[in-house]
């Protein structure tokens, strides 16, 4: 855990000038077993301290690879230093409003540590279960990961405070031979927020997911190929996720809006059934903390959940603080780097579409001649919300019951478009909060979403 020493640095900030210094210390542990041998083992942290200082729309930013009180000296004044130069040339004349708040956020929890031995020995005992229950697989794999942030923020004139967002998963992969010989696989993580003590005291819990995993597995290897066309689908909760985050999150990000994305012209008017909803939520879901919490970003913003469709209408976009003085919005808490060299950009947090009144088996049963798409290994999206994203795991339907499995295809379409044909949303959500998002860098995020029943077009062979 950082220790604060930089809380007396506010006092080297410019006067009237807004000014953000960050300390934060990143940390990763992976342990990857392909079949049962050791393959992979690492821990690594990197920490430092960074500023970004604003006149009227300019910035300066500074970071170093250091973590001590002549470092914080060093990045303040050139980070000062930065935003007085880049501002006499740049013509800029944005003022910012105030921060809704001051004050301090407190330290959310701790980061506890796990020694590699015992992370290496819970892969083995995941391993050994596969191996001796499943011993008909081609091959398998055992992944444990583990993350974290620990930040510490201050600002001159919003709020203040220690955050840390730690997450550690287990993934399990399974390869099977086909009908045809060729191989076929899937994988599953397990985990989520907080360290290894709070996600894998009781590994056993696994198990049955681990079984779930390996009856698809078996079912993809007699799988066929789906038939290509627009079809009547029902998303899982899965794909719902990957196409809440990547289709229509990332147009609705403020620096994409500016930047041409089809929502900026879309504001305040229909873009989805009036079955979708969509919130990117900070740091609590219904009264129970959200997959991956942000309680204040890196602008010193308490993180507040941001509307962006309701009831099928375009409501708003997630903002940092000068994108919020542009589109006249209040900032939520959506501005955050990944590392203490990044500068913090507009960033989901955790997005997903509301669930409905509908359960999954009333979406299954009303489909007569389609496919249930379960999982999304990869996927893509542009600016104008068009998207294709790869099916890992799907199952056909005919005259309201599950059949064959699926081998893996695609689904393409436009976003907006595909979501004006959702005409069921079951009453359950799913959430993953395993995943990175790569705009331009790094960062741990959350989404999920229900199942939805719409129509989308799906590859072939």
């Amino acid at each position: 855990m950082l220790q604060d020493i930089i809380a007396g640095k506010t006092a080297l900030f410019a006067d009237g000038v807004q000014t953000v210094l960050r300390a934060q210390e990143n940390r990763s542990r992976r342990v990857v077993l392909l079949k049962g041998n050791l393959v992979q083992n690492s821990r690594s942290e990197s920490r430092g301290i960074n500023a970004r200082v604003n006149l009227q729309g300019t910035y300066g930013f500074a970071s170093i690879a250091e973590y001590t009180s002549e470092a914080a000296d060093k990045v303040i004044r050139s980070a000062t230093e930065n935003a007085r130069f880049l501002a006499r040339h740049s013509g800029r004349h944005l003022d910012m409003p105030s921060s809704p708040e001051t004050g301090f956020v407190p330290l959310n929890r701790t980061i506890e540590d796990t020694d590699q031995k015992t992370l290496i020995e819970i892969c083995q005992q995941v391993d050994a279960y596969v191996a001796e229950k499943y011993p008909d697989l081609v091959s398998r794999t055992v992944v444990y990961t583990e993350d974290s942030q620990d930040r510490i923020v201050y600002t001159s004139d919003a709020l203040n405070g220690h955050l840390v967002t730690p997450r550690c998963y287990i993934y399990v992969m399974m390869t099977a031979e086909s009908k045809s010989g060729t191989p076929v696989e899937l994988f599953r993580a397990f985990g989520g927020f907080g360290s290894f003590r709070d996600q894998f005291s009781h590994i056993e819990d696994l198990y049955p997911g681990i079984d779930e995993l390996y009856r698809r597995v078996k079912d993809k290897a007699e799988g066929i190929y789906a038939e290509a066309g627009y079809k009547t689908v029902v998303l899982g909760g899965m794909m719902g996720g990957m196409l809440a985050h990547e289709a229509v999150g990332h147009t609705v990000e403020a620096d994409l809006v500016y930047g041409g994305s089809v929502a900026g012209p879309n504001l305040n008017k229909t873009v989805a059934s009036e079955l979708v909803t969509m919130i990117d939520y900070a740091s609590s879901v219904d009264g129970v903390p959200a997959p991956l919490p942000v309680f204040m970003d890196d602008e010193g913003i308490r993180g507040e959940d941001a509307l962006l469709i309701e009831n099928g209408v375009l409501r708003g976009y997630m903002n940092d603080r000068e994108s919020a003085a542009r589109y006249n919005m209040a900032p939520k808490g959506n501005a955050r780097g990944w590392a203490f060299s990044d500068e913090p950009l507009i960033r989901m947090r955790n997005t997903c579409i509301l669930p409905g009144t509908h359960s999954v088996d009333d979406l299954i049963s009303s489909v007569d001649d389609g496919y249930y798409l379960i999982e999304s290994g990869n996927g893509q999206a542009d600016l104008t919300g068009e998207f294709m994203f790869g099916v890992t795991c799907g199952y056909e339907i005919k005259h309201g019951r599950l059949g064959r499995a699926l081998l893996d295809t695609t689904v393409s379409g436009i976003a907006f478009d595909m979501l004006k044909t959702v005409d069921m949303v079951s009453d359950t959500v799913q959430w993953s909060s395993s995943g990175f998002c790569g705009k331009k860098q790094r960062m741990a995020v959350g989404m999920g979403g229900p199942h939805m029943r719409c129509k989308i077009m799906i590859g072939g062979r």
